[in-house]
């Protein structure tokens, strides 16, 4: 693994510092690193998305236990590098790119590669990797709703979005993310980063987290994208009361018909519903 005196001279011989815009945060932790990926149990058949690749040193680590590794980086100079250091290995696509074509879909280049690597590989889709953490979120979503079954999700990213991953029904932190991504998978808290186990130290603190997709879930669910939507329609107005966020979404009589002899109370605040109950909620809109 690249120690910090190896990541500031391959950045400093490219002219490089690292990019605040971006988020740039670069683990050093050589311990949670190793941890972060036996959390994700990769298997040599396996495919591994990573996201944001850095100069590579994750992506290595990745390499030496799957069967194909997908690398993605946003920044091209940093792509360029990263490049250069993984040349030797023929297990490796690394894309310069945004993962996220859009908040709500991922690249199809992306999808492409990873398609691609599937063809040559039959074991699982695993993402591990060191997240920038304004894509974690949205892309944490679109990997569990999306047409790729990933089958285990591990990363690292700042505290307070782990803790919204891990809240419970009726906590301050509990909202959308909380509802959709334990819908859909079982949520586990793998370890705490401090910040100095990257360089640049970021202001917060950060979590390592588990995914693990549940296809049972999924099925249940039935439509993904009617189950995100109505969750994200009845969170709108947190404060505001279940009966008064359906109605504003779907009008008074479809209201009225999905709360009327339902386990859900009108007056019900959104944070107080519990995943299941929640899906419970979009089938009942959904007939």
């Amino acid at each position: 693994m690249q120690t910090l005196t190896t990541i500031r001279s391959l950045l400093a011989s490219a002219g490089l510092r690292p990019n605040k815009k971006l988020g740039q945060h670069f683990l050093i932790d050589g311990n949670l690193m190793r941890k972060l990926v036996a959390s994700a149990e990769v298997e040599p058949r396996d495919v591994v998305l990573e996201v944001g690749c850095a100069t590579g040193s994750l992506t290595r680590e990745l390499a030496g236990q799957a069967g194909a590794v997908v690398a993605v980086e946003v920044d091209r100079r940093l792509a360029e590098i990263a490049g250069a250091e993984l040349a030797d290995l023929d297990n490796v696509t690394l894309l310069h790119c945004d993962v996220l074509a859009s908040k709500t879909q991922i690249d199809p280049q992306v999808l492409a590669a990873l398609d691609e690597a599937r063809g040559r590989w039959d074991g699982r889709v695993l993402l591990v990797a060191n997240l920038p953490y304004q894509v974690a979120s949205p892309l944490v979503i679109d990997l569990l709703t999306g047409s790729v079954a990933f089958a285990r999700i591990c990363f690292t990213v700042q505290k307070e979005v782990a803790g919204r991953l891990l809240a419970n029904p009726s906590g301050r932190t509990y909202g959308p993310l909380s509802v959709i991504v334990q819908a859909l998978a079982t949520v586990r808290r793998i370890a705490a980063v401090p910040p100095q186990a990257f360089w640049p130290r970021p202001a917060v603190d950060s979590t390592m987290v588990r995914l693990d997709p549940d296809p049972d879930r999924r099925q249940r669910i039935g439509d993904v994208t009617h189950f995100v939507g109505v969750v994200k329609a009845c969170f709108s107005h947190r404060r505001k009361t279940l009966g008064h966020n359906l109605t504003v979404a779907y009008g008074q009589g479809v209201a009225d018909r999905v709360l009327t002899g339902g386990q859900i109370e009108s007056r019900t605040r959104p944070e107080q519903l519990d995943p299941t109950s929640w899906v419970e909620l979009a089938r009942r809109l959904a007939e």
